[in-house]
């Protein structure tokens, strides 16, 4: 009889990869893994997230950054530097960026120490047996396992979803580097920067986009002009030269440029795949990320080990197919209660994205105005659905009418988005 030549079969070697490929390792699971590229490869991007979720995992040591100094400025803005107008948010809560160097050995040292085996190679196609799964590859491979998980990215490599609708997407283009003077202060963390007064009326009628900007220590900045999720998307052009306006305006200059970041294509509200199909998906592959913040990370740091462990029970049945195998990990990651959330969080996205500049300043003046636990909860997707429910009433209680029409009028989709959250999930 033919059997599978491992319990599980990750494909990719990004952070949702790794995330879950060691997880699984842990379990005491039979791991390998598919990659088309080595899987110690620099990773391209930088990674954040709240100081509360890596303490909560004791893995606050793999922080490259960290600051308490966590702010927003929501105020239309001001040439006279005291003025409310440019008047901050305080957030009371540290904000880090991983050493992605340091996460990524973390991780491979996991794997290493429980014998995970890599293949290079591109996955082409996937054919879901009883006992177990063929993987074909593009260069003549053939691997099987219990289980397959594609956690190849935004692009899956075998994994397929489900048309919704057009995508929005996040872009951003920003700058590491050295300036004349600080553009923010000394170990402070910008969250968002929504201070607008460099723009013409004109330009105030487009898409908004703000400053995501940090201290990085050493007399380098990081600033980057951010679209929080538009579809089209704002141009790499259009968010270039905001960023060169804003400087301008504060009679900011980069002195030597040490980085260019040239644009993130990242989802926000990608569709949830199809979790029949008998091949299970983690990461931005299987929609994880969140789409009213743009934040996964905390996410698949805080649920491998659950999937992972799901997936070790349902295997101690010798009996149990890859089908069930599946989406017995499916409905660990994707109860109904998450797929609810989900739904309320792709409504709620779908509103920020038809939001006037001014709407918006407005609603985040409110939205950060809710209790920590509350926002926190919200943007880390913590929440239980009823919490998260309770914390969108008491938001659009407090909200500005100009934010409350906002939120009542229906456009585009929403009225479908919102009927999937009443009706479908129910």
């Amino acid at each position: 009889m033919t059997t599978a030549s491992s319990d599980a079969l990750v494909i990719g070697s990004g952070p949702s990869a790794l995330a879950i490929a060691s997880a699984l390792c842990e379990e005491g699971l039979k791991v390998e893994a598919l990659s088309n590229k080595e899987p110690n490869e620099p990773w391209p991007y930088t990674y954040g997230v709240w100081g509360n979720e890596v303490d909560e995992l004791g893995m606050e040591h793999l922080l490259e950054h960290r600051w308490k100094n966590t702010v927003s400025y929501f105020g239309e803005g001001s040439q006279e530097v005291n003025s409310k107008k440019n008047q901050s948010t305080k957030h009371n809560i540290d904000y880090g960026l991983f050493n992605k160097v340091k996460l990524q050995q973390y991780w491979l040292k996991k794997c290493e120490d429980h014998n995970l085996k890599w293949y290079r190679g591109n996955a082409e196609e996937a054919k879901v047996g009883d006992k177990f799964t063929e993987v074909k590859t593009r260069e003549g491979l053939l691997l099987k396992a219990r289980i397959v998980i594609d956690a190849s990215g935004y692009n899956p490599a075998i994994l397929k979803s489900v048309k919704d609708g057009d995508i929005a997407i996040q872009t951003c283009y920003g700058v590491v580097g050295k300036f004349n003077y600080p553009p923010v202060e000394d170990g402070q963390f910008v969250l968002m920067d929504y201070r607008c007064n460099h723009l013409n009326k004109h330009e105030r009628k487009g898409p908004p986009t703000f400053l995501y900007a940090m201290d990085m220590g050493g007399g380098s900045y990081f600033l980057e002009e951010t679209s929080l999720g538009l579809s089209p998307p704002v141009s790499l052009d259009t968010l270039k030269q905001r960023l060169s306006r804003r400087l301008r305006s504060r009679g900011l200059k980069i002195t030597k440029l040490e980085h260019e970041e040239l644009g993130i294509y990242l989802p926000m509200n990608m569709p949830l795949p199809d979790m029949e199909q008998g091949i299970f998906g983690f990461g931005g592959a299987a929609g994880m990320v969140h789409p009213a913040s743009g934040y996964m990370f905390g996410g698949l740091l805080r649920r491998a080990p659950g999937v992972a462990k799901k997936i070790a029970e349902k295997m101690r049945d010798l009996n149990s197919s890859s089908h069930e195998i599946s989406e017995a990990a499916w409905n660990e990651l994707w109860s109904p209660q998450m797929v609810r959330k989900q739904a309320l969080y792709k409504f709620g996205l779908e509103k920020l994205m038809r939001f006037s500049e001014s709407q918006l300043r407005d609603f985040f003046i409110g939205f950060f105005m809710l209790p920590n636990e509350e926002w926190y909860g919200f943007l880390t997707n913590k929440l239980n659905l009823s919490q998260l429910v309770r914390a969108m009433v008491r938001m659009f209680i407090g909200a500005t009418w100009n934010v409350r029409w906002g939120l009542m009028i229906m456009k585009g989709r929403e009225l479908k988005l919102l009927w999937k959250f009443l009706k479908k999930y129910n």
